[in-house]
């Protein structure tokens, strides 16, 4: 028995779907939505906003390939260091005069750990402000653009 095309559960699904986009159409056809700004200069603002992304990342990557290089340099540096207060350790003093030296050494090690420390430190905080220096200026640059573009679209409408 085949049953009638209004009993179809497909075709009562499209006949909905076709009433509800007719009703849509008829609630917003008296909207005055804006005028679509100028797509070249939407496109011009995307590739900007692409090119300055692009320049945070390499300031990013350039300020990360800062701090490892830094980095490696201080672990060469230390280990260098050790291995020579490790000889100077090594030789035979009175007890009190090694306790003191190794004091010392280690006020020394303490005391470049910090520098080394605050060096990193402000490697990072350096490329990261100038990351987000890019991008907050792109930003700028983007919300006057929008406005330029908004009295544009007004004028016209």
């Amino acid at each position: 028995m085949a049953s009638k095309p209004d009993q179809n559960p497909f075709t009562q699904a499209m006949s909905q779907a076709k009433s509800a986009a007719e009703d849509f159409s008829k609630l917003f056809a008296d909207i005055k939505l804006p005028a679509v700004p100028d797509s070249a200069a939407l496109l011009a603002a995307h590739r900007r906003n692409v090119e300055a992304l692009s320049a945070a990342n390499r300031i990013a990557l350039e300020g990360a390939q800062a701090v490892a290089k830094r980095h490696m340099e201080i672990m060469q540096q230390t280990m260098t260091e050790l291995t020579e207060q490790i000889r100077a350790l090594s030789t035979a003093e009175a007890p009190a005069a090694k306790a003191a030296r190794q004091a010392d050494l280690l006020k020394q090690s303490y005391e470049r750990a910090v520098a080394n420390t605050k060096e990193l430190t402000d490697l990072i905080q350096r490329a990261n402000a100038e990351a987000i220096g890019t991008l907050n200026h792109r930003f700028v640059e983007a919300m006057d653009e929008v406005k330029l573009l908004a009295g544009k679209a007004a004028k016209a409408g």
